[in-house]
């Protein structure tokens, strides 16, 4: 028995715990195990708490949050005819932004041109459909309406004296991602051209970013105030190159009640046909002044016929073209100086049909002022 109890230990010790051990070391992955074990712990540094957003990013989000339920997005379809398909629908975007409460929203016309529907989709989704109220192609700018309550109208600021580096915002649909700020400055204020042939006088040139789809949208201030609609960008591939363009808001506040009254702008017109006179031609022709416009012709029955304005009555030349000499040299308009047939544009732009105006003149040689009570132009300004 003796003989046993010590055969039975040795095998216990030897063999059976030995085996025991392995199968608990392979049914757990030794190897595992231990890289675990021996592994390095990440360590991680976390911030203690949110930080306080700075001034700068208080103001970025409160303009966003106080101008974004006025901000729409404009949906346009219209019919365009393919040579071999028939009519094709078509869908253009674009932006808007609502300017009182009976739901009049202010945007480009570009963005509406030639729709037969129109959508609008507010910040919160809500969607109703729009009318066009009125147009102005000159301007690049349209009124059209929705029924709706509840609306928030944007503040509309003063786009005069804004200064290159100005701090400006945009806020609109690129791409159609809806309700999109990005911001910049005045990168310069000069005239112009959209590829539609309409002149922006005093554009407002910025390098926040402008895409498609932000056209009709804002142009904010550093207090969250309207100085300009986006209208256009300057880009070799179609999109953002840090070259965008706004109409001001004071063109737009200009034309605004003809919109919405009558659907078009009654865009004054003097009635006169006119060439610029340079200090060269002054002296070859003898004028009294060696900048201004020479009335070659006086349409009969316009503003300044009825004014008493003349035209030339001695036939000239002007290189090849046929000119008449003789007429009163236009000077000043309400006492500032016009040097040519823009500087004659941007006065007319600032005024409608039916205004006064002072004109200052030279007959031959003799200085008068003649008060002239514009006309509206019909075909032409």
């Amino acid at each position: 028995m003796f003989a046993l109890v010590i055969a039975g230990a040795f095998f216990y010790f030897t063999t059976w715990r030995s085996n025991s051990g392995l199968g608990q070391l392979h049914s757990t992955d030794w190897l595992s195990r231990t890289a675990l074990t021996h592994a390095p712990q990440l360590e991680i540094t976390e911030a203690s708490g949110s930080e306080a957003l700075d001034s700068e990013e208080q103001n970025n989000i409160l303009i966003y949050r106080k101008n974004i339920p006025s901000v729409v997005n404009v949906t346009s379809r219209a019919m365009k005819f393919d040579f071999f398909y028939g009519a094709v629908p078509q869908e253009g975007q674009g932006s808007g932004f609502v300017i009182d409460k009976d739901g009049h929203i202010l945007t480009n016309y570009h963005v509406i041109e030639d729709a037969q529907q129109v959508e609008v989709t507010m910040h919160n989704r809500k969607k109703y459909k729009a009318t066009v109220v009125g147009s102005d192609p000159a301007h690049d700018l349209a009124v059209i309406q929705i029924k709706a309550t509840d609306l928030v109208p944007a503040v509309l600021g003063d786009s005069r004296n804004l200064q290159v580096g100005q701090k400006v915002y945009a806020i609109g649909n690129p791409f159609g991602l809806a309700g999109t700020m990005t911001r910049g400055i005045v990168s310069s204020i000069r005239p112009v051209r959209e590829p539609s042939g309409a002149t922006i006088e005093d554009a407002i040139q910025t390098d926040a970013a402008i895409n498609p789809g932000n056209s009709g949208g804002p142009m904010l201030n550093g207090h969250g105030e309207v100085i300009g609609i986006n209208a256009m960008i300057l880009s070799s591939v179609g999109q953002n190159a840090g070259i965008g363009f706004a109409i001001p808001i004071n063109t737009a506040k200009a034309v605004l009640n003809d919109l919405m009254t009558v659907g078009r702008v009654k865009r004054p017109a003097l009635g006169v046909s006119t060439i610029p006179i340079s200090a060269e031609l002054a002296d070859e022709m003898g004028l009294p002044a060696d900048y201004g416009l020479l009335i070659v012709q006086v349409v009969p029955g316009s503003a300044a016929d009825r004014a008493g304005l003349r035209g030339g009555s001695e036939r000239a030349y002007l290189g090849n073209t046929p000119i008449m000499l003789g007429g009163d040299l236009i000077v000043a308009i309400d006492g500032e100086k016009i040097e040519d047939e823009q500087g004659l544009a941007q006065i007319m732009n600032n005024h409608r049909a039916g205004d006064s105006v002072k004109i200052t003149i030279y007959r031959s040689k003799r200085k008068m002022e003649v008060n002239v009570a514009l006309g509206e132009a019909r075909e032409q300004v």
